[in-house]
């Protein structure tokens, strides 16, 4: 199986750690995040990843090199000249999914025990583009789904701006949780234009196709792209 790390934010909330180092190498009890998000892809399977690169690009390969490469197949997306988006990186990397397999994309500054197993077996059930891992949790931006968990529109609380992509009931407004199972059919629907967030592509997308949730239970979720995230997870992980 293959997958992709978005490691190449600026890491702008977690500043001063991030100051003279990338977002992927700040640590969780000694280990890098980088690690962390490539041990648990490894561990469901994973054999293949591409990882783009932005900010403090070489450090993250000289870390990458000093591992071995974790004794897989990991493959460098440079976006040190312009920084893509999640949705323009996704798109440079397109060239790496060649084998009409289901893929995973994780962003690194997610922490969780999600069971990505069982998520990508949802995703093949269902025959969908793209399976988001998703939660209950107070955030200002949601998505907004159906009875069947099918993505229907998208909203921001803060602002009241409600996108509404697909007609039908909602039943769920659900946080992304930053982890993707994506099918690489959905290159075909991407535009020429190279900046694009992938969230907008998914909320477009919506409209005549099928991109659903995945509602993990009983699990834990850290986005640590703030310090005091960092903290909480930083304690957590000092517990198990």
């Amino acid at each position: 199986m293959k997958a992709m790390i978005f490691a190449a934010g600026h890491g702008t909330r977690l500043k001063p750690l991030t100051d003279s180092k990338p977002k992927a190498l700040v640590e969780i009890n000694k280990i890098t995040l980088l690690e962390h998000t490539i041990n648990k892809l490894i561990a469901c399977g994973v054999s293949e990843i591409i990882i783009n690169v932005h900010a403090f690009a070489d450090q993250i390969i000289a870390f990458l090199d000093s591992k071995n490469r974790f004794n897989i197949r990991i493959e460098i997306s440079d976006e040190r000249d312009l920084l893509l988006e999640t949705g323009g990186g996704l798109k440079k990397a397109a060239w790496f999914f060649n084998d009409s397999k289901p893929f995973i994309v994780h962003n690194v500054d997610i922490l969780s025990d999600i069971d990505l197993n069982e998520m990508i077996q949802q995703h093949i059930a269902s025959g969908c583009l793209a399976t988001l891992a998703m939660e209950k949790r107070d955030t200002n931006r949601y998505f907004l789904l159906n009875q069947n968990l099918e993505i229907c529109g998208w909203e921001n609380s803060k602002t009241k701006v409600k996108i509404i992509s697909k007609s039908g009931k909602i039943s769920h407004k659900l946080a992304f949780s930053g982890i993707h199972v994506i099918d690489p059919a959905i290159f075909e629907y991407f535009e020429k234009d190279n900046l694009f967030s992938i969230t907008s592509k998914y909320l477009e997308l919506s409209k005549k196709h099928k991109i659903m949730a995945y509602q993990p239970k009983n699990t834990y979720w850290f986005d640590v792209g703030k310090p005091d995230d960092l903290r909480k997870a930083e304690k957590y992980y000092s517990l198990i």
